[in-house]
């Protein structure tokens, strides 16, 4: 009895409670008092990523093989994956898998088709023209995680958008694993094989972006440096991108993963729990938050928790992610304050289990993606919703969003005037040049115009 009664404790979560009931707290106040990390995870990794990235920028190969036996427990030989590898990879594939990724492939690339943007032209005044020209970036470093799980659907989520583009050329990157003989999962090879990519690298974590930034040489093989890197990671991977920011471009700091659900009475609790779990598996830092304005649901959930956490396969995991500092129950006044939590908190993922949850939705300002409704929880999303996974979490939601073709293009602006239409407003130039002491400005105007 005594080691049944242990066990039952060890996997029952106990969410903590954030009552901000009869509290009228500002945003600041807001975004302070939900849900996160600790700030002492966060600084530790910040010193051992600023490490690893200096080590391999001065250090190349030999550094990246010192992280893959110390990190991985793998002797490595050769860091670029034989394309031959990805072609057993994908022959080797099991049928049922190998129809997910297609229909993911599939719905994926119809969604990212669709969110390229048009170029835009416009005659400000006759004989001025000026174009908004979208280009797709040079070459793309794509990150696919290992660790606890495996994610060939983070290799869809990263290529697909990328392709959708019109990238130039992209790199693979996933860490090697002990059990298949230094490579990455053969599910992920398989994955990256279905999507035409032959460039894949066995290299993991926070190196491997400083690795796809700063160039590898590794005997014949060479990594050229991309112009940006993208994919989901842990902290230290959302770190390595915030320290890359000056090298190289960044989609998001998409790190440990965090669901918030926004729900009231409607809500079925049983779903709830499913979803607070189904995220919590991931990682034991993943972040789970409930935010509801109703007491009696919050008490449902968690009863919800106590019968389905018990029964999951990695509820060790579980347990402490939902026990954690970054996640919880919000309880708030009413519906209109559950938004302005919703919003402090900026979820990378958030539900909306309501009675109108488009309504609410179109009040919700900052998230990576939103779920509407009892029958479209995140794990759709993580799969082949269509939408993309890779999404910014640990609130910078508020100014970032999710990867998308978008994040594989840079405009550039064009301008052509004639010597008509630059005569036009030649005065206004000079008066302004003037202005800002700037006469050699104002010159380069009027030598072509006589002014």
């Amino acid at each position: 009895m005594d080691v049944v009664t242990t066990a039952e404790t060890t996997t029952t979560p106990a969410l903590r409670t954030i009552d901000l009931r009869g509290r009228h707290l500002s945003w600041s106040e807001l975004r302070a008092v939900v849900p996160r990390q600790s700030p002492q995870s966060l600084e530790s990794a910040q010193r051992a990523v600023e490490e690893i990235i200096e080590a391999v920028r001065t250090e190349g190969a030999a550094a990246l093989r010192r992280y893959a036996q110390r990190f991985d427990g793998v002797v490595q030989d050769r860091l670029r994956v034989d394309p031959a590898e990805i072609r057993r990879a994908v022959e080797a594939l099991d049928p049922a898998v190998r129809h997910g990724l297609e229909t993911a492939i599939e719905r994926t690339r119809a969604f990212a088709e669709a969110q390229r943007p048009a170029d835009a032209r416009i005659e400000v005044a006759p004989g001025a023209v000026l174009v908004h020209r979208w280009t797709p970036l040079r070459r793309a470093g794509l990150y696919v995680p290992g660790g606890l799980a495996v994610y060939p659907s983070s290799v869809i989520m990263n290529v697909v958008p990328a392709q959708a583009a019109g990238v130039g050329s992209v790199v693979l990157c996933s860490p090697p694993q002990k059990e298949f003989g230094g490579l990455p999962h053969p599910t992920i090879l398989a994955a990256a094989g279905l999507l035409g990519v032959d460039e894949v690298w066995a290299i993991g974590g926070a190196q491997s972006l400083a690795a796809m930034a700063h160039g590898v040489t590794d005997g014949d093989d060479v990594l050229e440096p991309v112009d940006t890197v993208t994919g989901p990671g842990n902290v230290y991977v959302a770190t390595a991108k915030r320290l890359l920011r000056s090298v190289v471009g960044v989609d998001a700091e998409a790190g440990t993963t965090e669901i918030a659900v926004l729900a009231d009475d409607t809500a079925d609790p049983a779903y709830v729990a499913a979803d607070l779990i189904s995220q919590a598996e991931h990682d034991p830092a993943a972040g789970s938050v409930l935010i509801t304005h109703s007491p009696a649901l919050a008490e449902r959930v968690a009863a919800e928790l106590a019968v389905q956490v018990p029964l999951t396969k990695h509820r060790e995991r579980i347990t402490t992610a939902l026990s954690g500092p970054q996640s919880g129950v919000v309880l708030t006044d009413d519906l209109d304050a559950s938004v302005a939590v919703a919003d402090a908190y900026a979820a990378e993922h958030l539900e909306i289990h309501t009675a109108d949850p488009q309504e609410v939705a179109a009040r919700v300002r900052n998230a990576g993606a939103i779920f509407l409704g009892p029958y479209s929880p995140v794990p759709l999303g993580d799969y082949a919703a269509g939408s993309n996974h890779v999404l910014p979490t640990g609130g910078t939601a508020v100014h970032a969003q999710g990867l998308s073709t978008t994040s594989f293009l840079k405009a550039v602006q064009i301008v052509e005037y004639s010597r008509d239409a630059l005569a036009q407003i030649g005065d206004d130039i000079v008066a302004v040049a003037q202005s800002e002491d700037l006469p050699a400005h104002g010159r380069a105007i009027t030598i072509r115009t006589g002014g």
